[in-house]
């Protein structure tokens, strides 16, 4: 029996390996070594490559040589980067605003309760579900100078007489595209926005009310403080994906007319990809990348005052 019971304990004591993963140290490495496995592959040896490749002259079936920042400062030195970076900007700061503004504007009337609340809050999210390729080809043809819903529609109206070519005109091509950028952004501004929202205990505009504080009054001390920390964390993540879009500008005006709407990844796709120039385009990604650095920056300790205060 005593043979028996002291074998039973050596069969119950735990295997070395598996004895670490009762250290929360290892445990910890364990469960982020995945993780980390996927990042360093899709992430960070894309990242290096791409800071070799533009440190070289390659093109497409020549290797090249080291040529250090030469493509930078050829890159710099090209009027088309320039608006591009301008574009970049403009397009990122014009859609951020407006979709903050029309998610939090959406985000207040779905907090409300009235009857379909549930039904209206799934349909609204459907711009951000549909894939961006098919929702942006609908949206070519509705730009279509000859096809277009839209110029019948303000024909019909009366307010032109002829058509408008949306985008083959550089100022309309640029509108254009940011009109669809906003359509798509608005639900997920609206949907976190709202989540931020409930977690805001109505007690406290009740008791602003009682003290005789106006609605406007109510949301600009009460909800809005509140609600600081969540729109800056949205807006940072918007921010992120719209200056790196690539999908929405590429297949409504592939960058045209004449380079008016290109952004840093439509760019850097049709000199490395379209014309063969991979070291130059590798430059161009790059470059975009200090840029959301000092943004991404300014946002975290911004979001970081707000959340301390």
């Amino acid at each position: 029996m005593a043979v028996t019971a002291v074998s039973g304990l050596e069969a119950r004591r735990p295997v070395p390996r598996l004895r670490k993963l009762e250290d929360e140290r290892w445990l910890a490495l364990a469960l982020l070594m995945p993780t980390a496995i996927l990042l360093g592959l899709f992430i960070a040896y894309p990242f290096f490559e791409g800071v070799l490749l533009s440190l070289t002259s390659q093109r497409v079936g020549i290797p090249g040589e080291f040529v250090g920042l030469q493509n930078f400062v050829k890159v710099w030195n090209d009027s088309i980067f320039r608006t591009t970076v301008w574009n970049t900007f403009w397009y990122t700061g014009v859609t951020t605003v407006f979709k903050l503004a029309l998610g939090l504007w959406l985000a207040m009337l779905l907090n409300r309760h009235f009857r379909g609340k549930a039904l209206i809050r799934a349909f609204i999210l459907l711009p951000f579900i549909i894939p961006t390729v098919l929702s942006t080809f609908a949206w070519k043809w509705m730009f279509d100078p000859t096809f277009s819903v839209i110029n019948w529609t303000l024909f019909q109206l009366g307010f032109i007489s002829q058509r408008i070519n949306w985008l083959g005109d550089p100022d309309l091509a640029m509108t254009s595209i940011i009109v669809v950028n906003i359509w798509r952004g608005v639900p997920f501004f609206a949907i976190s926005l709202l989540a931020g929202l409930q977690t805001i205990s109505p007690e406290l505009n009740e008791a602003a009310a009682i003290d005789g504080a106006r609605p406007w009054n109510r949301f600009w001390y009460v909800t809005w403080p509140l609600l600081l920390p969540v729109t800056m964390v949205v807006m940072l993540f918007s921010v992120i994906q719209t200056f790196a879009d690539f999908q929405l500008v590429y297949v409504m005006t592939g960058g045209g007319p004449a380079n008016a709407t290109h952004l840093f990844a439509t760019y850097a796709y049709q000199l490395g990809i379209g014309t063969g120039l991979l070291s130059e385009g590798a430059a161009i990604s790059l470059a975009m990348f200090p840029f959301l650095f000092v943004i991404v920056v300014v946002q975290l300790i911004y979001i970081r005052r707000v959340e301390t205060r």
